[in-house]
């Protein structure tokens, strides 16, 4: 592993002004984008998988990239299945060096998370754990719409529930992500650093973000299931 990863570098040095009113807007309207053909397919062939196993506890890897994060979670939670969704089929396809059994609690699909997220929504599936695990930072300030927490589809994703989890190097992210999810829940959730434990990193970002020196964050909060507002306008 080479520990030459650059720290992320932004136009913008704080949380984003439009952050709030972006949420409250999302969450009050309804997102219309059409369900893709494709997306549809693969969430049916993926959670056919997870029922063949007898629908045990879900847990989705959202943007796996390469998958090896989803082998991971799955090796670490072997009482669960894990899917692993991400929308490049040249990442899911590439060969993973694993040392030991390869887990069979476990799926990759090649999907668009924005179709994928709406699916388990509608079809009531509510995940045990979900995780954001170095999502695309979009870091420069126009592409506010690009990170989740300024997509119209973050209610969907909050309204799934279960234990979330978000890791980034670029502190922003998960402090903007942090206010979104207290806007939505309610409920207290805090950014907070940390250091891969006594496992290991999850993903090959993490594993070279720690060698390269950057400090890790993470928020983690324990969602309610159902459908979510937002908090009127006030102090975050």
């Amino acid at each position: 592993m080479h520990a030459n990863s650059r720290p992320i570098t932004s136009n913008q040095p704080d949380i984003h002004e439009q952050l709030p009113e972006r949420v409250r807007k999302h969450a009050s309207t309804q997102f219309q984008k059409p369900i893709s053909a494709a997306t549809g397919a693969a969430f049916e062939r993926s959670i056919a998988l997870w029922q063949a196993a007898d629908a045990p506890p879900l847990i989705i890897d959202a943007g796996c990239g390469v998958g090896l994060s989803t082998r991971r979670l799955a090796a670490r939670h072997p009482d669960a299945f894990v899917i692993g969704i991400d929308q490049s089929a040249d990442r899911l396809q590439r060969d993973i060096r694993w040392q030991g059994r390869m887990p069979d609690n476990f799926t990759t699909v090649r999907a668009d998370l924005v179709d994928y997220w709406r699916l388990l929504l509608a079809h009531g599936i509510h995940p045990r754990r979900h995780y954001l695990l170095y999502p695309n930072p979009w870091p420069r300030k126009q592409h506010l719409g690009r990170r989740w927490h300024g997509h119209p589809v973050f209610p969907a994703l909050v309204a799934l529930g279960g234990r979330l989890e978000c890791r980034s190097n670029w502190k922003t992210y998960v402090d903007e992500l942090a206010i979104a999810l207290r806007l939505l829940t309610h409920l207290d959730v805090q950014t907070e650093q940390f250091m891969p434990d006594a496992d290991g990193p999850l993903t090959p970002f993490e594993e070279k973000y720690a060698a390269s020196g950057h400090t890790l964050w993470r928020c983690r909060i324990a969602l309610p299931n159902g459908r979510v507002e937002a908090s009127p306008a006030g102090p975050l």
